[in-house]
């Protein structure tokens, strides 16, 4: 991922996780803001619960890459900050694409034409 596309600022981070809306799941949480710029930003943040470094920066990564390839299905206009949650740690890579691909869908940041109809409604809670 391009590093034009990916939220590094500190002060947004807290703005997007402050303002922002968020749509859960079992893997991660999505926050979502929209941004005044012709494409969208993501951040990716895991906190020590997840494990020591290697394991975080395993997550991040497994989240950035799931993101960098639904790259061009994702709507501009936002700033997306992922939030891993515990249950990460042991999650495959297919199934933390598919979490990306499920979050983004219910938060309506899909250009139109994918289908969320697959969600499953025990994972993912809006709010």
């Amino acid at each position: 991922m391009r590093r034009q596309y990916r939220l590094r600022e500190k002060k947004r981070f807290q703005q997007v996780r402050r303002r922002g809306r968020s749509v859960k799941h079992r893997l991660m949480v999505m926050v979502l803001l929209p941004n005044e710029l012709p494409y969208s930003r993501f951040g990716f943040t895991a906190s020590k619960r997840i494990g020591n470094a290697v394991k975080r920066n395993r997550v991040r990564r497994l989240m950035r890459e799931a993101v960098r390839l639904m790259w061009e299905d994702v709507l501009p206009g936002w700033d997306v900050v992922c939030i891993a949650r515990r249950p990460i740690a042991d999650a495959t890579f297919q199934d933390v694409q598919a979490a990306c691909a499920q979050l983004l869908a219910l938060a309506g940041l899909l250009k139109e034409g994918h289908d969320a109809a697959h969600l499953e409604s025990d994972q993912i809670d809006v709010s």
